[in-house]
């Protein structure tokens, strides 16, 4: 399961021009390290310690608001605010970071702060359950089914927070950017057009919303009966396999990865479906959006993933995972033998049930 809050970034893009101040108070954070991150780089812009509980950066500024982080050390999720013409200033504390306790700046930085407020609990909510799947035996079969109820739960207290925000802030980058992030992989692609469509125009029609038209655009991966996409990526030998490699059988295209902890506890349900099914016209192509190659191989041999796997190593940066708008693992495609998707994130249960009405 991808991490599902504030920290997952859009592919945006950034133009610099001129310069905005960025400054604020951190109680407690004397001789800590804050990091100034944008929105399309995994490396810092810059970087500062804080000294009498204070810190400040100059930020270039385009011509459309742009989203920035300020990353405190040793803290794990990000202070988000916008680019605009007035200066930033926040205060807040190590011990409630990225929460500020202040903030003055423009509007869409102000919105920003909402959203992150809002989804607060639901930060711990997360945390929670991700130690908790950790916990749980691949053999625990009723176990996993509980816990699947409560992701359930969870994910829908997500998509509740999510839209009561959105529908109050039409205006905001905060909004679009929280559909992207939280929303995108919860909803039926036809409920997150329309309340992408029900935002303000200039944000449909800002860098953000061309990022979201794209999206869309892909959403048909979501959609049944429709032709899966053809994709190329190599294999554990550095063989490229096409999924239309596959054409006249069933195919479930599984995306995971060796660090997704749900990937591993699902693992054992997929194995056995192959194994009961693997003789009956149907297989699976593993797509891993790994970025270690040991890890990676590792993980197949541990789990006895015995069908075909390709990888790009790329992380979620992966081509195949970007091509079909996979924002959390686990997640799978199943594919009919003319190459059309007509089922997807099927689980535990689900996935043998499928499986044996069409392969009786």
């Amino acid at each position: 399961m991808k991490q599902i809050f504030l920290l997952a970034a859009a592919v945006l893009v950034f133009a610099g021009a001129n310069a905005q101040q960025v400054s604020g108070i951190v109680r407690g954070g004397n001789g800590k390290t804050i990091y100034l991150f944008n929105d399309q780089d995994n490396n810092p812009d810059d970087s500062a310690v804080i000294k009498n509980e204070q810190f400040s950066f100059r930020v270039k500024g385009g011509k459309e608001p742009a989203v920035y982080a300020l990353i405190l050390q040793d803290v794990n999720y990000p202070l988000l605010f916008v680019t605009g013409n007035e200066p930033v200033q926040v205060t807040t504390s190590v011990a409630t970071y990225p929460i500020a306790t202040s903030v003055k700046g423009n509007e869409n930085t102000l919105a920003m702060q909402e959203y992150q407020k809002a989804f607060e609990p639901l930060i711990k909510q997360a945390q929670e359950l991700n130690e908790e799947a950790k916990q749980i035996n691949p053999e625990d079969e009723p176990g996993k089914n509980a816990f699947r109820k409560k992701a359930e739960t969870f994910s829908r207290e997500v998509v509740n927070t999510g839209k009561q925000f959105i529908t109050s802030h039409p205006k905001s980058i905060a909004s679009i950017w929280l559909m992207m992030n939280e929303l995108r992989s919860r909803l039926e692609p036809e409920e997150f057009r329309q309340l992408f469509e029900s935002l303000d125009k200039s944000v449909q029609e800002s860098q953000y919303g061309q990022s979201v038209t794209a999206y869309v655009k892909s959403l048909k991966a979501n959609v049944l009966n429709v032709a899966a996409d053809d994709f190329s990526q190599e294999d554990t030998k550095g063989k490229p396999v096409k999924l239309s490699s596959f054409r006249g059988k069933y195919v479930l295209v599984d995306f995971w990865a060796s660090w997704c902890g749900p990937c591993r506890q699902e693992n054992p349900n997929v194995v056995k479906a192959y194994n009961r099914f693997k003789d009956k016209n149907f297989t699976i192509l593993g797509v891993s959006l790994d970025d270690n190659r040991d890890r990676w191989l590792r993980a197949i041999d541990q789990d006895g993933l015995a069908w075909t796997q390709v990888s790009d190593l790329r992380g979620w940066g992966n081509e195949v995972a970007v091509q079909y708008g996979v924002q959390s693992i686990p997640t799978n495609f199943l594919v009919d033998p003319a190459g059309k998707i007509i089922a997807r994130n099927l689980r535990g249960e689900e996935l043998e049930a499928k499986l044996e009405q069409l392969l009786k």
